[in-house]
């Protein structure tokens, strides 16, 4: 085996040693000296939130996998860019992600910061806030490990090619979360996420519109959907016009996203891919009927979520405010 071979290998392991390390710190009781009230100070600081805006709850739901997919579980999403750094939110796939996300972490932080001070990370209350919003919109409750540290550091550089896109595949869609341990049950069920929110029409305008040179609209799509979509987002429509991600119960988070792929009405490529593709399809399937088989699997996928990369212990550190480092 050559030198190089041996030092991937190394690399690789010390990497994979550090996932088992630090995921193995976490406990759904970390805080119960240091901070015992902590979820019920974010679950009203986000319940406060939801009550001003629904867009509360699929903002954070995404800004929580678009933190934890790149570099971990660390809030390094949440960090402004400084004159020096162009940090993570910065990044092109980012630049979507809505402020009542950042928002809703920031004002549950100030919450637990008045009885806990500086004993409980923006990591955490991030994670925390996100298992609330998915109840508060209809989804499963599960208990949320804790014991995250924050990190250190945040790139929009780190982001190329760590997150999903609209127009992948369903082997481009495994390669990236392999990447952090998570596999196609869980792709399938954290995709649910689409279950509520709103995207924009330029994800979808090839789709309806410039698909291939035999057909202008993606043959996957519902023919009535397809002709709803066009109403919403015509030709030379600005970009930017939200739609939402599930046009039959958009404001609830359920199995309908996966009644919908049966149906020809994922809006994105990478939804309806789920079921058109048969590898996965069984398990749209399944999910679509058996809303328990579902909550299982997608609890089990968030709490897998949950401890990709986390910083723990002596690791990184807490933060006085989530956006910006000590």
């Amino acid at each position: 085996m050559g030198s190089f071979k041996v030092f991937a290998l190394a690399v690789l392991c010390v990497l994979v040693l550090n996932f088992y390390v630090g995921s193995a710190q976490l406990k759904t009781n970390f805080y119960s000296k240091s901070c015992p009230n902590v979820e019920r100070i974010v679950k009203q600081a986000v319940a406060a939130k939801f009550k001003k805006t629904f867009v509360t709850a699929p903002a954070t739901l995404r800004l929580f996998f678009h933190d934890c997919m790149v570099r971990g579980c660390d809030a390094s999403v949440m960090i402004q860019s400084t004159p020096g750094n162009k940090a993570e939110k910065d990044h092109p796939d980012n630049l979507s992600l809505a402020g009542d996300g950042f928002d809703t972490v920031i004002k549950a932080k100030q919450a637990v910061e008045k009885q806990c001070k500086n004993k409980v990370s923006c990591a955490d209350i991030l994670a925390l806030a996100t298992r609330d919003v998915i109840v508060l919109t209809g989804g499963p409750s599960y208990a949320v490990e804790l014991g995250r540290r924050d990190g250190l550091k945040s790139t929009a550089s780190s982001v190329n090619g760590n997150l999903p896109k609209p127009t992948q595949n369903l082997n481009q869609l495994n390669s990236i979360f392999s990447k952090v341990g998570l596999d196609q049950n869980d792709l399938v069920a954290l995709s649910a996420a689409h279950s509520i929110g709103f995207s924009h029409c330029k994800h979808v305008q090839q789709r309806l519109f410039n698909w291939n040179s035999r057909s202008k609209v993606d043959p996957s799509l519902n023919a009535v959907y397809a002709s709803q979509l066009k109403q919403q987002c015509p030709r030379n429509v600005d970009p930017r016009i939200a739609i939402n991600m599930d046009p039959v119960t958009p404001k609830r988070f359920d199995i309908q996203y996966y009644k919908n792929l049966q149906q020809g009405k994922g809006l994105f490529t990478s939804d309806q891919v789920l079921f058109t593709d048969k590898r996965s399809r069984p398990v749209v399937d399944d999910w679509a009927v058996n809303a328990g088989n579902f909550n299982t699997a997608f609890k089990l996928a968030m709490t897998k979520l949950g401890r990709v990369g986390v910083l723990t212990g002596s690791q990184g550190n807490i933060r006085r405010s989530c956006d910006a480092f000590n």
